[in-house]
């Protein structure tokens, strides 16, 4: 069996490295609490604030009609360009109105012909009544000359029906703007051969008024209903110009939620008299439902959202943090309204990401908690 013989230095060289290392790792430990998190802090404020719904909404004309003929011919004359404004019954298109006129004509000759059948008939019919009453003819002579009238007298009605039919038709082949507001495409042109009903031969939309839709959460329905009857404004800024904001009124409310997205439609109705608006496209809307004068506010930043929702951190007079829970009940702007916390609360606006429960906090933006024991003064 073989022993071997370790130095006496390499003992106390080892043992002296253990009591280093002991003597590092005791550190921390002896010197107490840990190191505190610097936060950034606000005060929970009570204050005024407008009461105001945003939206994304899409401007949509109150009318759109598609202009199509209403008899068949070729067109012979179109009285506009594409993209003009018409006026309500301006003439748009010249249908050939030859055969409607010879239509008309031959109605109204036949009108005046079963007319003239019918006078005679009449009459005649009128004279048998009378020798009916003296015998010189029978009676049944008289009835027949009465039906002849009476058959006289409904072919002159049928007559007229068709007279004005055929006016009516000549009438059509004049094709005039059934509303007011701005042409969109022309779809056929002079020359061309239009069936009645089916081809469309331009589009009108009316440009003025003109509505903006727009969906909110079903939550704001309650304050919706309470200003029921109330004129509210609506603020629409179309994307392409920022800088320019139009003005209109609340016009019209859904008479229920939908559903799939648990929103409700509204429409708001602007004038548009300088054409900012332009039917199809999107804008960003905001609607003014007065102002809220006990709204307790935070900034949006200082919000958190967790599985149980959404909380705040609260400083503590003695300089720790703790979570509160919070209910958000809109935003404005870098603002929430809050419910859940008493105005004056001390809440974290940055470096929450941080923090634990009973965290101590170093106050470095922001007041300071209202104990000099607090969580530090801002630097």
């Amino acid at each position: 069996m073989r022993i071997e013989v370790v130095p006496v230095r390499t003992f106390l060289l080892a043992g002296l490295a253990a009591a280093l290392a002991a003597t590092t790792g005791c550190g921390p430990s002896r010197g107490g609490a840990a190191p505190k998190v610097p936060v950034s802090v606000a005060r929970v404020e009570r204050r005024a604030l407008p009461y105001e719904l945003d939206a994304t909404g899409t401007v949509e004309p109150i009318r759109a009609v598609d202009v199509r003929a209403q008899v068949n011919g070729t067109i012979l004359h179109v009285n506009f360009s594409e993209g003009d404004e018409v006026a309500a019954g301006q003439v748009l298109f010249e249908i050939d109105p030859r055969p409607y006129r010879a239509a008309l004509q031959q109605a109204e000759a036949m009108l005046l012909r079963d007319l003239t059948t019918a006078e005679s008939a009449a009459r005649e019919a009128a004279r048998y009544k009378t020798l009916a009453t003296t015998n010189t003819v029978t009676q049944e002579d008289f009835e027949a000359k009465q039906a002849a009238a009476d058959a006289a007298a409904a072919a002159a009605r049928s007559d007229s029906a068709a007279a004005a039919i055929a006016r009516l038709n000549l009438e059509y082949a004049t094709v005039r703007a059934p509303i007011g507001g701005r042409t969109g495409r022309l779809l056929l042109h002079e020359g061309n051969l239009v069936r009645a009903g089916t081809d469309p031969l331009v589009s009108i939309v009316q440009m003025r008024p003109i509505l903006v839709r727009f969906p909110v959460p079903a939550l704001n329905l309650p304050a919706l209903r309470q200003r029921a009857g109330q004129e509210l404004a609506v603020i629409a800024l179309p994307a392409r110009d920022s800088a320019s904001a139009v003005h209109g009124i609340l016009s019209f409310l859904d008479n229920q939620v939908d559903t799939t997205t648990g929103t409700v439609l509204l429409k708001g109705r602007f004038s548009n008299r300088d054409g900012a608006l332009w039917p199809g496209e999107y804008v960003t809307v905001t609607l003014v439902l007065g102002v809220q004068n006990d709204a307790v506010v935070v900034p949006s930043q200082a919000v958190m959202q967790g599985q149980q929702g959404t909380y705040l951190f609260v400083v503590n007079n003695d300089g720790t943090a703790a979570t509160q829970p919070v209910t958000v009940e809109r935003t404005l702007d870098s603002l929430s309204v809050i419910a859940g916390v008493p105005a004056g609360t001390l809440v974290v606006t940055d470096g929450q990401l941080r923090l634990t429960p009973n965290a101590k906090v170093d106050i470095r933006g922001g007041p300071t908690t209202e104990t000099s024991g607090g969580g530090g003064n801002p630097k």
